[in-house]
């Protein structure tokens, strides 16, 4: 690891400690807005709160999506040597080509709900490093990839979804968990795309592996992520991070996407206040995650799938919590008597 003092870390250290708060002023503009509704009071629960955050991230009193995207980043993992997965690193590049036909679950979900897509190969022919033996990037790639998901969401959008696809990203996920963390490898590890017992065994052997090799150096939270992460992992930190600068607020997906969220709520909790849980997945310790980062998902599903599906979902439910509040008349529009009196 470099000096402390010239760190290529140090940037990202400084962008989370100067960024913006919500806008207070909006959220007292959609409360106010909400008590003329045509509804009784907190009648519709949580799709009220969807509108109150979205105005306070996108500093508007009347909050809207009218350009929501999906973006969904590819790494490829140097640990699926281990066998740790049930399909080999060739399905990344196979699942790559099946979003760009529009064959696959998320191009679906974007598709009914309205919501722009895209995916970012992050070098899916250059796994990363077997973490079990070293670090999976050193720190001037993982700060890259970070500032390449910085970039990604340029081009003007109101609500953002992130999402990863990754051959082995669960065990990744998994060891970056439990080095946050701590506690038995068991416990973060779950079956990922589907492997059987024996699978089950050397995904949680790898992440023992890989916290005993780098047991010296699991104190800072970015260093876990550029030693045990994968490049989608690093990509989606940094996207949280340009989207918080940018005022747009975000859906998490799954348990790989919570990992990189859970990095930087390790290096300041309020990192993560623009952001939501979009489901509750169906993998590994993933209720777990979200309690400690305290998020309450929206959806709860039982999907495992990635490829930011949940998200999306999700965001389905926020474009109509944000129309609900916007077209929703109030009281004295429809005509609708306010009391008894």
């Amino acid at each position: 690891m470099t000096d402390a003092a010239s760190s290529p870390f140090d940037d990202i250290r400084r962008l989370i400690v100067s960024m913006p708060g919500p806008d207070e002023a909006a959220i007292e503009a959609v409360r106010l807005r909400d008590r003329q509704l045509t509804k009784p009071a907190g009648s519709l629960g949580r799709l009220e709160w969807i509108a109150e955050w979205l105005a306070a991230w996108q500093a508007k009193p009347l909050p809207s999506v009218d350009r929501p995207l999906v973006c969904v980043f590819a790494g490829s993992h140097g640990v699926v040597a281990r066998g740790v997965s049930a399909y080999p690193s060739e399905v990344n590049r196979q699942m790559l080509e099946n979003f760009a036909a529009g064959g696959a679950a998320i191009n679906q979900i974007c598709g009914a709900y309205g919501l722009g897509f895209k995916v970012f190969d992050l070098a899916l022919d250059m796994p990363t490093q077997d973490f079990t033996t070293g670090a999976a990037m050193d720190e001037k790639t993982c700060v890259a990839t970070m500032a390449f998901g910085m970039e990604a969401i340029a081009g003007g959008t109101d609500l953002l979804a992130v999402g990863e696809m990754g051959i082995g990203n669960t065990t990744s996920a998994a060891a970056i968990y439990a080095a946050l963390y701590g506690g038995a490898a068991e416990h973060w590890v779950g079956r990922g795309t589907g492997v059987d017992e024996e699978g089950l065994k050397r995904k949680v052997a790898a992440v023992e592996a890989a916290l005993e090799h780098h047991a010296a150096h699991l104190k800072d939270p970015l260093e876990i992520l550029r030693r045990l992460g994968g490049r989608e992992i690093a990509a989606i930190a940094g996207a949280i991070l340009a989207a918080r600068q940018q005022r747009i607020p975000v859906i998490l997906d799954g348990y790989v996407t919570t990992a990189a969220a859970a990095v930087l709520n390790a290096i300041h909790p309020s990192t993560l206040d623009h952001c939501v849980a979009g489901h509750l997945s169906a993998e590994g310790a993933h209720r777990d995650v979200l309690e400690r980062l305290g998020k309450i998902p929206l959806l709860a599903l039982g999907m495992r799938l990635g490829e930011g599906s949940g998200a999306a979902l999700a965001a389905g439910l926020v474009k109509a919590a944000a129309a609900t509040h916007r077209d929703m008349a109030t009281f004295d529009q429809a005509g609708v008597s306010t009391s008894l009196s």
